[in-house]
């Protein structure tokens, strides 16, 4: 069986193009229920999402050492590529066509897994930036501290004994932290195209770190 690789969106981006190849195209309909959610949320009848203050917890700011990787050319970034067809999802890679239409995300991204530490496959961590590695893994630290407490903070909410849910989920020694960070090459018409198609996250909670450009975000998955 032949499998067929998509191309990488960012090399699509800078070949050109005036026109993205029809795999990328969404189905009308759903092109009409896009909306910029920023905008959407500034309405009174917009989505409104609540905001909780958690001023006690602190983090570093990993975004950047994100972005400096997709900022690398392309050959170097390939050499941490994943291997989807044989199963190998962790690393440097694109979206394949995972519905009948056979429709693409304009999308790049790179993904695996930051804790526990000793699930780790370090040989595909970036080498470059210099900081990746050991800004990952602070930051991973601070986010399984931030997991506890709001799975905590739920099981409460829920009338549970505080520690309910973290067990449920498998504990300090079973539940994971897996880090995407998605990267939106400039698309030549952007009005045709998602970054991200509508899903449904299978984590037990999803962390999103956003930098305020639509479907544009780091996101760490804590799954048991």
């Amino acid at each position: 069986m032949v499998t067929s690789v998509a191309p990488r969106v960012e090399s699509l981006s800078s070949s050109g193009i005036q026109s993205i190849p029809k795999e990328y195209i969404r189905p009308q309909e759903e092109l009409t229920s896009i909306g910029n959610v920023f905008e959407e949320e500034k309405k009174d009848e917009g989505p409104q999402v609540p905001t909780i203050d958690l001023k006690d917890i602190e983090s570093e700011d990993e975004v950047v050492a994100g972005e400096t990787f997709f900022n690398l050319p392309m050959e170097e970034k390939e050499k941490y590529a994943n291997d989807q067809a044989s199963g190998k999802i962790a690393g440097y890679g694109s979206k394949l066509a995972n519905n009948a239409s056979g429709q693409l995300e304009w999308e790049d991204y790179f993904f695996h897994l930051i804790f526990p530490e000793d699930k780790r496959d370090m040989t595909i961590w970036p080498k470059t930036p210099s900081d990746y590695v050991p800004a990952t893994c602070e930051y991973s630290v601070k986010l399984r501290s931030l997991a506890t407490k709001i799975l905590s903070v739920l099981s409460l909410g829920l009338g549970l004994e505080e520690g309910r849910l973290e067990k449920e989920v498998g504990g300090m020694e079973e539940l994971l932290l897996q880090k995407k960070i998605n990267y939106y090459p400039k698309c030549p018409q952007p009005e045709l195209a998602l970054g991200v198609e509508a899903h449904t996250d299978v984590s037990a909670l999803t962390f999103i770190l956003h930098n305020m450009v639509p479907a544009c975000n780091f996101s760490m998955r804590a799954s048991g």
